[in-house]
């Protein structure tokens, strides 16, 4: 069982660490076990040993997800407009047009790895020592992260130079009139390597300890966008990734073992969701000016400190 105030926390965590750089995943596992007793008595079914937890991750994932789809509302819109006008015309030269089918290219690495590997991973690293290990791993992720960042810093000024291979990209988008999303253009100048580059370290995420958001963040850096950029697509990328594998796992919802605790699941959902829009939306602002490595310094100390803890 699941009580209501277990419900509340745990989708607080939730809402926050989807999206702040420090693994949600890793953080559902650890909270749990730190605490003890009923909580983790709680989270037994985490790797398929019973699924009643797992069904509510499923929820709370969910409303990640839907917050994320109501926040960057319009450029969904634009995006999808841009998505069905390359299905007509065969081109895709706008910036709504290329994020869509970048967005597409991103998201097919997980799309493919994740049924296939998804609950097999989590069960080898469920234990609080593993997430812990594989914890402090992605804080040395965002360490290399902050070091591409620095090295990105140049194309602010240089960066006709710096990425002159997109040249051609850049002109085409630099002629649209009225575009949606000017700032975007950066991201529209992404290339399919980029993108399913990025991809495929969104898929790393797969590994309990390891931040969705930190991984495509860095593979952003490492593409050669700049953090504020590098920020957004990780948030747009986390939007068709959460809801899909959200959507495959709805059904849990529905089982009869969940009617006893639809009450704890529904609060638990709501709190996942507002927090996630009180992250994003602090998260925004934040990557503007400042940097990954309070993450990095913060998963290094307390993957460590687990590791201690439960070895």
């Amino acid at each position: 069982m699941i009580t209501y105030l277990q419900a509340a926390v745990i989708g607080a965590v939730q809402g926050v660490t989807e999206l702040f750089p420090i693994s949600s995943l890793g953080h559902s596992v650890l909270v749990a076990d730190w605490i003890g007793g009923s909580w983790k008595q709680v989270t037994l079914g985490r790797s398929g040993r019973g699924a009643t937890y797992l069904a509510f991750v499923v929820a709370l994932h969910v409303a990640t997800a839907v917050t994320l789809l109501g926040y960057y509302w319009r450029d969904w819109l634009a995006i999808i407009a841009g998505f069905v006008s390359t299905l007509r015309t065969g081109r895709a030269v706008t910036v709504p047009q290329r994020l869509a089918w970048l967005i597409v290219l991103a998201t097919l690495p997980v799309a493919v790895l994740g049924p296939l590997l998804d609950r097999s991973l989590h069960a080898l690293t469920d234990s609080p020592v593993d997430t812990g290990f594989f914890l402090t791993l992605n804080g040395v992720v965002l360490v290399l992260g902050e070091g591409l960042r620095r090295r990105n810093e140049p194309t602010l000024v240089e960066y006709g130079r710096r990425f002159g291979r997109r040249e051609a990209h850049r002109s085409v988008l630099a002629t649209e009139p009225n575009l949606p999303r000017q700032a975007d253009r950066p991201l529209a100048a992404l290339g399919a390597v980029d993108a399913i580059g990025i991809g495929f370290a969104q898929a790393g995420a797969l590994l309990t300890g390891f931040s969705r958001a930190g991984l495509t963040m860095v593979g952003g850096l490492w593409r050669g966008l700049e953090n504020e950029h590098a920020a957004k697509f990780a948030f747009l990328l986390a939007t068709p990734t959460i809801l899909g594998a959200g959507l495959v796992e709805l059904p849990e919802l529905a089982e009869p073992r969940i009617a006893a605790i639809r009450g704890p699941v529904l609060l638990g959902a709501f709190v996942s969701g507002t927090c996630s829009w009180l992250a994003v939306r602090y998260l925004e602002r934040y990557f503007r000016t400042r940097t990954l490595l309070p993450f990095a310094t913060y998963c290094i100390i307390a993957g460590t400190l687990s590791i201690i803890r439960f070895l």
